[in-house]
């Protein structure tokens, strides 16, 4: 049965986040779904079920494949995250929400002019690379939270394996790319203006938290050294 031996077997503390984590998946997925939907005033949005579907599936196949105890730090109460980032975070909430909400108002009056199947099948494939990469970020990196912190509670170090081996934020790589190409996937034109809002707040955020790994975490100048970008190799 789904990972009930290694749920047993985890403190019942880390249990309950693991819980807490996917319980709140389900209901952002379950949120996501209503913005389109009610935005849109029809639930005869084909290419909005695709969204909502893939949705549900990459969470699935996160639940799956992801560690438990990533998926417990993610369901977790923090209380050291860094004062700047319980702000962007925020910010970054309404955004991600407002872009669902701009598609929706987009479907029901006709902002954009419909474009062919091929670009919704492009945004489905960028789509599809953004979250295979936030979750090998994911599967790879122990300490990989929602909320910038110096984890040294659970004895926070480097990670340079994985997708960590070329740039400094795979996980932001991911982020930005899934949700730069949403609006394609959906078909709406106007979304990409809370898109780029989005990409915006990620770039900074990632800017923010370079800073304070450089400074705080131990071994992290050195592996800027090796890996000298944060999001794009050759660029930055």
């Amino acid at each position: 049965m789904f990972r009930f031996k290694e749920l047993a077997s985890l403190p019942p503390q880390t249990r309950r986040n693991v819980f807490r984590r996917v319980g709140y998946m389900l209901f952002f997925d379950s949120l996501i779904a209503l913005l389109l939907f009610l935005s849109a005033g029809s639930a005869d949005w084909p290419f909005a079920w695709v969204y909502v579907v893939l949705m549900a599936l990459i969470q699935l196949c996160g639940a799956f494949f992801m560690p438990l105890e990533v998926l417990a730090e993610r369901g977790s109460r923090k209380e050291n995250t860094e004062a700047w980032d319980r702000t962007l975070t925020r910010l970054l909430l309404a955004t991600f929400l407002s872009l669902y909400l701009v598609a929706g108002l987009d479907f029901r009056w006709r902002w954009t002019a419909g474009y062919g199947l091929a670009w919704h099948l492009v945004g489905v494939l960028l789509f599809l690379l953004g979250c295979g990469l936030e979750i090998w970020a994911m599967s790879v990196n122990r300490f990989f939270s929602t909320d910038v912190r110096m984890q040294f509670d659970r004895g926070h170090t480097v990670c340079s394996s994985g997708p960590y081996q070329y740039v400094r934020h795979p996980g932001y790589v991911g982020m930005i790319l899934y949700y730069s190409v949403t609006p394609l996937l959906l078909g709406s034109l106007w979304a990409l203006i809370p898109a780029g809002l989005v990409v915006i707040l990620f770039v900074i955020r990632t800017a923010l938290e370079d800073r304070t790994l450089r400074a705080r975490l131990p071994g992290y100048q050195e592996y800027s050294a090796q890996v000298p970008y944060r999001l794009l190799p050759g660029i930055w």
